[in-house]
């Protein structure tokens, strides 16, 4: 069937162009403006970043350091000398809870990192080498998931003493975390790379005589970024957990460092004479978890092709 002109016609009209033509994007320019659409997480995200650069500057202006001790001031309430009160050696709590979300934040930023650098490469490796290759690399992952994660730590602890006695509790939190936390990214990855290793675009680089290393590198691990980045977001707000739960039973952080784990369990036993002690450490806490979960939601929201309206 042949067609004629007549059956075609220009557009005469530029506001029909204009809402029929649309302005390409990227990927994460889509990401970003969808990202944008979702206040929780956008509010979620300022107040990450606020977060990070109080623990960072605050300390710094604080006229009190974080373990001098003034018995003249004991367990003192709020006030405007000290805004979060005093403890029971009468060390500032405020400048405590900053020092205190240093070594949490450290701690949930360096699991991240592991996270992302590990668990990408092994399980993108196990997933794109396949047959013999995976079975051995996951079942190695299946051996470690079967050791609990708090005997890792008294392992770690046990050892360590003896080496670093100050910093024993927490380089044990840092070494357990490194050797168990990239375990979940790792399943992850190998079952995207699992999905994606037989599309027509990867046929495509081996057909054109592209490396194993460069399809993996530069193709099959870039098209995971999604659900990388929402795995490595939410493992911050697991790793902070993990270290103020280690902190409260005394596995964790030693004195005179402060966690925010840590200053909870000091807290307990004072907790109905003086509530203050608990209340800004775990306000701390929580406030940091449901921030971290809610940019994880909108991270996934935005990142998922599958969730566009």
């Amino acid at each position: 069937m042949k067609l004629s002109k007549e059956l075609f016609s220009f557009l005469q009209s530029k506001e029909i162009q204009v809402d029929i033509v649309r302005p390409s994007t990227t990927y994460w320019q889509d990401a970003w403006r969808r990202l944008k659409q979702n206040p929780v997480a956008i509010a979620s995200l300022i107040l990450i970043v606020l977060i990070i650069l109080v623990a960072i500057v605050g300390p710094l202006f604080s006229p009190y350091s974080y373990s001098a001790q003034n018995f003249d001031s004991t367990n003192q309430g709020p006030s405007a000398e000290h805004w979060f009160g005093t403890d029971g050696l009468g060390r500032d709590l405020f400048t405590r809870v900053l020092h205190g979300a240093r070594i949490s934040l450290s701690i949930g930023f360096v699991a991240s990192l592991l996270t992302l650098g590990v668990g990408v490469l092994y399980g993108g490796i196990a997933g794109f080498a396949g047959g013999r290759v995976d079975n051995i690399m996951m079942r190695f992952v299946d051996i470690m998931y079967s050791i609990p994660f708090l005997l890792w730590v008294i392992m770690m602890m046990v050892y360590l003493k003896e080496i670093l006695p100050e910093n024993a509790g927490l380089i044990s939190i840092y070494i357990a975390l490194g050797l168990v936390f990239w375990l979940p990214m790792a399943r992850i990855v190998r079952g995207q790379i699992l999905s994606l290793k037989e599309q027509e675009f990867i046929l495509a680089a081996h057909t054109i005589g592209a490396s194993r290393w460069r399809i993996l590198i530069r193709h099959l691990i870039p098209n995971c970024v999604g659900p990388i980045i929402v795995t490595a977001t939410l493992a911050i707000p697991e790793a902070i957990f993990t270290e103020a739960f280690l902190s409260f039973i005394g596995l964790g952080v030693s004195a005179p460092k402060a966690s925010w784990g840590m200053l909870a369990s000091d807290a307990l036993t004072s907790l109905k004479s003086y509530p203050h002690l608990l209340f800004f450490p775990a306000g701390a806490i929580c406030i940091t978890l449901l921030a971290f979960n809610f940019l994880g939601d909108g991270l996934r929201d935005s990142l998922d092709p599958k969730m566009r309206k």
